[in-house]
Order: C-alpha cells, then sequence, then structure tokens
C-alpha cells in the first residue's frame, strides 16, 4: 500500500465508524501501543473532519496482559494514556496490523482495568490471517494474506512487508 492508500484506507475506515454508530456520540478510539497509537490519531482527526466533532483518543500498552510476556521486550516508551473513563462508550481499538489476535486479547483485559465499556470495535490496517483466536476487525484498511514468517510494516508513508531476519 502507498501512502496515498493508506489514507484513503483511514478516511474509508473512518466513515464506516461514522456509519455503523450513527454518527459519533460515545465513541472514543484507543490505540495499541505502538503501531496503533499513530493510527488512531489520524483516525481521530479524519473523524473531526468528516464530523467536526472531536473524538477522545488513548492509548494503551498491553505487554503485561500478554499470554506471552516473558518472551516480547516491554518497551519504555509504549505507555497507556486514557484519561477519559470509558464506562457507556463505545470503544474503537486501533491497531497497524492483525495476526494471531493475541495482542487484541490482552488489549480487551487491559481496557476493563477504564471502565466498562458499552460495546469494543476493532479497526485495523492490514489483516493478515494466521489467527489463533476467536478475533475478527469490524474495520480493515486491506486483507494482506502473509506468510507466517513474513513482517509487515505500517507507516503513514504505506505497508511493505518484508522476511523476518533471524539472528
Amino acid at each position: 500500500m502507498s501512502a496515498d492508500d493508506v489514507r484513503r484506507a483511514v478516511t474509508r475506515i473512518a466513515h464506516e465508524i461514522v456509519e455503523r454508530n450513527h454518527g459519533l456520540e460515545d465513541i472514543a478510539l484507543i490505540g495499541l501501543q505502538t503501531g496503533g497509537a499513530p493510527l488512531a490519531r489520524r483516525l481521530a482527526e479524519t473523524l473531526g473532519q468528516i464530523e467536526g466533532t472531536a473524538v477522545p483518543v488513548g492509548t494503551i500498552d498491553v505487554a503485561f496482559y500478554r499470554d506471552d510476556i516473558g518472551i516480547r521486550p516491554v518497551l519504555p516508551e509504549a505507555v497507556t494514556d486514557i484519561s477519559f473513563d470509558l464506562s457507556g462508550t463505545t470503544v474503537v481499538l486501533v491497531d497497524d496490523v492483525l495476526f494471531t489476535g493475541r495482542t487484541v486479547r490482552a488489549a480487551l483485559n487491559a481496557l476493563t482495568d477504564y471502565g466498562r465499556a458499552r460495546a469494543v470495535q476493532l479497526a485495523v490496517m492490514v489483516d493478515r490471517g494466521h489467527r489463533e483466536l476467536p478475533i475478527r476487525p469490524d474495520y480493515v484498511g486491506k486483507n494482506l494474506p502473509t506468510r507466517r514468517d513474513e513482517l509487515v510494516d505500517v507507516t503513514a508513508d504505506g505497508v511493505v512487508l518484508g522476511d523476518v531476519i533471524a539472528r
């Protein structure tokens, strides 16, 4: 995906969120650290342009909620910042890439520390398949079938596939 493809996908996802929720009342975006955080901010900006209203945006670090906590590194720059109560809101979790579903499962657990959301929806830029848990996104920028050993990198400049290099 090029930068224009990513921009168009963000715009489409924003319109789909507005349509599905009949506006933006009681909608909050939570970006998963680290790749989903900038995407959530960009999506909030686009929603504001479409509807003329600000949507609360937060970030969540799910490192301590993961089932593989000893295997993956904990990043000091990946912090949780949710400065509003989630109770009664529809939370749209935002991530860059959906792979096995384990990060989303951890995010669902982590969200309960910040209130009981009325509903949780999932928006991802890339759904690459290979699910290990029964998790399905509500909004997808691009379905991109990959090999398990491929790397998917999402930035504002586009989406790039690469090979994982063994160390």
